[in-house]
């Protein structure tokens, strides 16, 4: 397998939804909490991309093994197309898996205990978004669970393992007892500032079942878009966008974030031309982008803005 075809494989191009909120969560134990691990970042960051490929691995073997449509198959899923053999994939999926599990573990002996049920929470949702007799893919709970798992769940974590530990939240063993404490407040000012990139990376699996709604259900997928209709998919599309705008502001309000976040406001410009032209047609191969657009202008703006804050806070 060449480079050119791995990295197909695992659609490097779709990484960026993991990275916006690893980097913002990052800048915000920076700027809310005043720390930094370099060590346990990097760990985690390698941990996170190599566990994002393998969920993507595992999505395209699921969906070439289930195809019902044989042209879809053949010439649009990269294993047909490219020929490669379904051992190959399967091999290649147990040794990234691997490398990120080992990474997590690391991870966990550097930290606390408490990593390892978050991590494996969200390595759970991750390997069976797609795999199983029933993946989460195929279900209406794709664009929650894919948002909260990526937008919360990278974001926690990210700011986790930069903080001390009982910052959050912590569990301790005392003999045959054990202890869970935390900080539900805090908990819930971080949920708050990580939203914008919940609602986001739930727009880009929202995008990607609604344009691709027909085929899916040829090949026996039913996602949001089926149950609620193509029109009402697109009006939450919409929403989605306008509430991320909404969460900045109330991060603002709540002193959360420096005031010159409300500068990501000046991204409404661009973005509502994309969403009209998402609005008119839904064609994967032409406003599919919409959603990869949004995110990269919404959040790469606010990363801006949240690392000059940490020059004025």
């Amino acid at each position: 397998m060449t480079l050119k075809v791995f990295l197909k494989l695992v659609e490097i191009q779709t990484k960026i939804a993991s990275l916006f909120p690893f980097l913002l969560g990052i800048l915000f134990a920076q700027f809310y909490f005043d720390t930094i691990n370099i060590g346990n970042t990097l760990l985690f960051f390698l941990a996170m991309l190599l566990f994002d490929l393998t969920t993507t691995a595992i999505n395209n073997l699921m969906d070439y093994q289930k195809a019902k449509d044989v042209s879809y198959k053949e010439n649009t899923n990269i294993i047909g197309q490219e020929k490669i053999a379904e051992k190959t994939v399967i091999q290649l999926i147990l040794m990234m898996l691997t490398f990120a599990s080992l990474l997590g573990l690391w991870l966990v002996f550097r930290t606390n205990i408490l990593l390892l049920f978050l991590g494996g929470a969200c390595f759970i949702v991750g390997i069976f978004y797609t795999f199983g007799p029933l993946p989460i893919s195929r279900m209406p709970l794709g664009e929650a669970l894919s948002g909260v798992v990526m937008g919360f769940g990278i974001f926690f974590i990210a700011v986790y393992v930069n903080v001390a530990p009982t910052t959050l939240i912590d569990l301790s063993f005392h003999g045959t007892t054990f202890l869970l404490e935390g900080n539900v407040l805090t908990i819930l000012k971080i949920f708050l500032v990580s939203l914008p990139t919940v609602f986001l990376i739930a727009n880009i699996m929202l995008a990607n079942n609604t344009c691709d709604l027909e085929q899916d259900i040829s090949n026996h997928r039913f996602t949001l878009p089926f149950y609620i209709g193509k029109s009402n998919a697109v009006l939450l599309f919409n929403l989605l966008m306008y509430a991320s705008y909404v969460m900045v502001i109330l991060a603002v309000i709540f002193r959360l974030l420096h005031p010159i976040l409300l500068g990501v406001l000046i991204t409404l410009i661009p973005i509502r031309k994309n969403l009209q032209q998402f609005n008119q047609r839904q064609v994967k191969e032409e406003t599919f982008s919409v959603a990869i657009k949004n995110i990269s202008l919404f959040c790469g703006v606010e990363i801006l803005l949240l690392a000059v804050s940490l020059g004025l806070n």
